[in-house]
């Protein structure tokens, strides 16, 4: 009896026992047309109940605000940009958009979940802040895909085209 209430106990605990919230990051690299360059920072991201909470410590960064975004592939290489010509960072793909909606619409949106909150950098060159994705509720499904730091802002809209992000400044990889 006494054997069974301990092995019943020990179950109880595992079962009481919060699940580890997941957690991936990278170090992002500029993106050139060689390929990844000089280390820009980390990124780290965890899971939280109110979203994916992305940890940013970056420097070396042109000032204002930039668009930031997860990208579909995991790979940081030139590859073909939306005109065919290799482009830095082309390898990426484009936004992460996994229930194809096709649209862009920031953070709180209901575009695609490859839009993540605006990087504001400081006129040092040096951004060390907290985000929140909302819409992320699951940060073990971004392993394997590229996080983007883009030259310029994000309006949140698909005009201009992806809110204008423009160039791929700064990339790497979540695992």
């Amino acid at each position: 009896m006494l054997r069974a209430l301990t092995v019943t106990f020990a179950a109880a605990a595992l079962l009481a026992t919060p699940a580890l919230a997941a957690t991936v990051k990278t170090e992002l690299l500029r993106a050139t047309p060689e390929g990844p360059g000089a280390a820009v920072g980390t990124v780290t991201i965890s899971d939280s109940p109110k979203g994916a909470v992305i940890a940013v410590d970056l420097k070396g960064l042109p000032p204002g605000q930039h668009g930031f975004h997860l990208h579909q592939n995991p790979s940081c290489a030139p590859g073909p940009g939306p005109d065919g010509k290799t482009i830095p960072a082309g390898a990426a793909g484009g936004h992460w958009d996994p229930t194809q909606s096709g649209h862009h619409l920031g953070p709180q949106g209901e575009g695609h979940m490859g839009d993540l909150p605006l990087v504001d950098v400081g006129p040092d060159g040096a951004v060390k802040t907290s985000l929140t994705a909302p819409r992320i509720k699951d940060v073990g499904a971004l392993k394997g895909h590229a996080l983007m730091f883009h030259a310029g802002g994000d309006n949140y809209s698909d005009t201009p085209p992806l809110g204008g992000g423009g160039a791929r400044y700064a990339c790497g990889v979540l695992n």
